[in-house]
């Protein structure tokens, strides 16, 4: 397992730098586990959220998209297993008063064992915790802190509380007058929102199973042990499809759809030795199959996106306790059923990361005469927050006004950024750092011949191209 902190520290640093990710409520301190995406990571995050958006639905025959409201009925919650089954083992440290997640005390110490290259004993460790977790075991995990001789990273003591499963769902009151007020919950997960509306998209869309239903949105977990930037937050953002198949037949489609995730991953240009499936060993109270797609970032391999055979548990139990039908007749075999689900299920900020991750780089570009360097993000171009930068070369001799119509006539079609200041190299370093594709610098020569230098980011080639061109030049290269 990679773990590179001083790299996961330095992108975390340029992107407050250049307006990618800040703090929220900086000014006050800020939030933990809160995070404001800035002018570029807004930008990144809602390419993402296209790109995804287009594969899932506008490219597929049989996926449409919904958007369902955060405030659900209570009863959603009950149903779904949350109420009861939401929860995660914690434990407190009675000297710090500071509360930990289990999982990731333990994991701290593989990480520690096998940066110390004692590879057997973190496999040992790791599968001690997975077998513990699976029987739900709290008092053997307990031990298992214990025998480790686990300490707590503020008080440095080992004096530990024993493990309690503790709620992961935010509640709030629903209601102008506090004594008539009900509590509700801010939704864990997007799923609920499609499950409830099957019925409704089922009917007017005239969908025929197999089908899917995808969504894009908000969700909340009171993660009690927050980190790793942007990875685990309170406040964080899915891309979930359910699909809905036919009983019996979700080992084919739980299959499938682990190919076309992969293979979605893949299309990002990220090389495929930087993921790998991780299947669960505890399985969730939904579930009869589940695995993970990890990449490796910085701080080692993470989930990504989950891949889930929900079985019927969801529609069924929803009508259980609405007490209304949640049946498919399926006119190919003439009978009735609650339908199986194939779950996929991205975060979209674990997704800003990983692309972030996979971007940044640092190079020396000295040669022995001079010294040089830069901070790149090589971006896939369709998913870079700005697509082409126009920079005239000077403030006059009419460059700035030949810039500026191009920009018009790009503008429309993709992001442009344009800028006069300082010297052109200093401008496409800071084009660099932020990741954008191409440069187009207008130059005197431009004003001649109609043509201008376009500079490529990874290899940082120029060549000149007319300036008629330069549209779709960039529609080519970003499609």
């Amino acid at each position: 397992m990679a773990n590179d902190t001083k790299r996961f520290q330095a992108i975390i640093g340029h992107c407050k730098e250049y307006g990618f990710i800040f703090p929220s409520s900086e000014i006050y301190d800020g939030l933990s586990a809160v995070y404001d995406y800035g002018q570029n990571g807004s930008e990144l995050k809602k390419n993402i959220k296209d790109h995804w958006w287009k594969s899932m639905t506008q490219l597929q025959d049989n996926i449409v998209g919904i958007d369902a409201a955060i405030f659900m009925h209570p009863t959603t919650w009950k149903a779904s297993g949350h109420v009861d089954n939401f929860s995660d083992p914690m434990i407190d440290n009675k000297d710090s008063k500071k509360r930990y997640r289990v999982d990731h005390l333990i994991e701290a110490r593989i990480d520690d064992l096998e940066a110390a290259g004692k590879q057997d004993q973190a496999a040992a460790l790791q599968q001690d915790m997975d077998r513990l977790l699976a029987a739900s075991d709290l008092d053997g995990l307990r031990q298992l802190i214990e025998t480790q001789k686990i300490k707590c990273a503020v008080s440095g003591t080992s004096n530990w509380t024993d493990v309690r499963q503790f709620n992961l769902m935010f509640s709030t009151q629903l209601g102008s007058v506090s004594e008539e007020a009900s509590e509700i919950y801010l939704r864990p997960e997007t799923a609920q929102g499609i499950f409830v509306n099957f019925l409704n998209v089922q009917k007017t869309g005239r969908m025929k199973v197999p089908f899917g239903i995808a969504q894009i949105g908000k969700a909340f977990r009171n993660e009690i042990v927050a980190r790793q930037f942007i990875f685990r937050m309170r406040e964080f953002e899915q891309m979930e499809m359910q699909f809905f198949i036919r009983p019996g037949t979700q080992k084919e489609w739980y299959e499938y759809w682990k190919e076309q995730r992969m293979q979605w991953h893949l299309g990002l240009g990220i090389p495929r030795e930087k993921y790998r499936f991780h299947d669960h060993v505890k399985l969730a109270h939904y579930a009869d199959a589940a695995c993970d797609i990890e990449y490796e970032f910085p701080i080692g391999f993470k989930e990504v996106e989950g891949i889930h055979s929900r079985t019927d548990f969801d529609l069924k139990n929803h009508q259980e306790y609405s007490k209304k039908k949640m049946q498919y007749f399926d006119p190919e075999i003439n009978q009735n059923y609650i339908p199986y689900v194939i779950e996929t299920s991205i975060g979209l900020d674990r997704t800003v990361l990983m692309v972030l991750s996979e971007a940044y780089a640092e190079e020396d570009l000295s040669t022995p005469d001079k010294p040089d360097s830069r901070v790149v993000l090589r971006f896939p171009p369709r998913l870079a927050p700005v697509k082409l930068a126009i920079l005239p070369l000077t403030k006059k001799d009419g460059l700035p006004e030949i810039a500026r119509e191009i920009m018009n006539d790009c503008k429309a079609h993709f992001r442009c950024f344009y800028e006069e200041k300082d010297a052109i190299g200093k401008r496409y370093r800071r084009m660099d750092a932020i990741g954008t594709p191409f440069c187009v610098t207008v130059d005197h020569q431009t004003k001649e011949d109609g043509t201008v230098t376009i500079r490529h980011r990874d290899s940082m080639n120029q060549e000149r191209i007319p300036v008629t061109s330069i549209r779709e030049t960039i529609l080519n290269y970003i499609s």
